[in-house]
């Protein structure tokens, strides 16, 4: 039994369709289905049923499923160790990022790729509820996202910085002259709101429950295409202050309304390996201006 078997069949099994499983692992699809058949013979049982219309997993394959995929996690860690020994050198991080942590990052990211231009980062925006399942899976090796209402089994949440729910308008909107927002004000305006299921709409959805006033024109789950929208209209949005960081001809006026914090955490798996660049990566971004002045502003 070889490891490349093992991850062969990890890939089928995910996608249960040997031609999307060979392109993903950019073989053909003859040799993908060899070395399955060749595990197979080595097992002395089948792992999948086939026929012209569907590949399911047999009783013996969903035995072997997760010790094949805590193998692979075993191998993978094992690389990952021998790669931090050569003085990152070599090596990839891979970083979960919540939308609204976009223009806090940037700065590190830079900053990071000038003094460690060997190490590969691949970043990956996803709500709070897709990163967490990548990094169940060790997809991702840490992810940046606001604290949960709740706990995640499994999962540590380190605080990075404290921050607050914020009406965002165009720098000509009448409230921007506000040092605060009620929601009474914001019945008075269109509302372009994140869509459900990202934090920051999750928290104002939470704090609102009871309130039905508000007027939600529109919704959008792409943060950059709001603000553009915002900076066109009178439309007002509420966000995350941190979400429009270094952003121009928009302005955030604080939520006049109870538990509307929101705190910044870097979310990694319990008891597990630490990567040294992302120990690095992780004190680089504590020390960016983009952090330092969110925690300035709760001093």
């Amino acid at each position: 039994m070889e490891l490349r078997q093992l991850k062969y069949f990890v890939k089928v099994a995910e996608v249960l369709n040997f031609s999307e499983a060979s392109r993903q692992l950019y073989i053909t699809q003859s040799t993908l289905s060899q070395q399955i058949k060749q595990l197979e013979d080595e097992m002395g049982t089948r792992l999948f049923n086939r026929t012209s219309h569907s590949v399911t997993l047999t009783e013996a394959g969903a035995e072997l499923l997760p010790y094949a995929q805590n193998t692979i996690r075993s191998a993978d860690l094992c690389m990952a160790r021998i790669s931090d020994l050569n003085e990152m050198s070599v090596g990839t991080l891979n970083i979960g990022v919540t939308y609204s942590f976009s223009p806090i990052l940037t700065e590190t990211i830079i900053s990071f790729m000038r003094q460690y231009p060997h190490i590969k980062l691949n970043i990956y925006y996803k709500p709070m509820e897709e990163l967490m399942d990548m990094l169940r899976k060790q997809s991702v090796d840490f992810a940046l996202a606001f604290k949960p209402t709740k706990p995640i089994e499994g999962i540590e949440s380190h605080i990075l910085f404290q921050n607050c729910l914020s009406a965002i308008v165009d720098r000509s909107h009448p409230l921007a002259a506000q040092n605060r927002v009620t929601l009474l004000e914001l019945e008075k305006y269109d509302l372009a709101l994140p869509a459900q299921g990202l934090q920051a709409r999750n928290y104002f959805d939470q704090i609102i429950s009871s309130h039905k006033n508000l007027r939600v024109r529109v919704e959008l789950n792409e943060v950059n295409i709001l603000l553009k929208l915002l900076r066109q209209t009178q439309l007002v949005s509420v966000l995350a202050e941190a979400t429009i960081n270094n952003e121009t001809g928009v302005k955030a006026i604080p939520l006049d309304i109870a538990q509307n914090e929101m705190t910044g955490c870097i979310h990694t798996l319990k008891d597990t390996y630490r990567k040294h660049s992302m120990v690095e990566f992780v004190k680089m971004l504590s020390e960016s201006i983009a952090v330092r002045d969110r925690q300035k502003a709760w001093i």
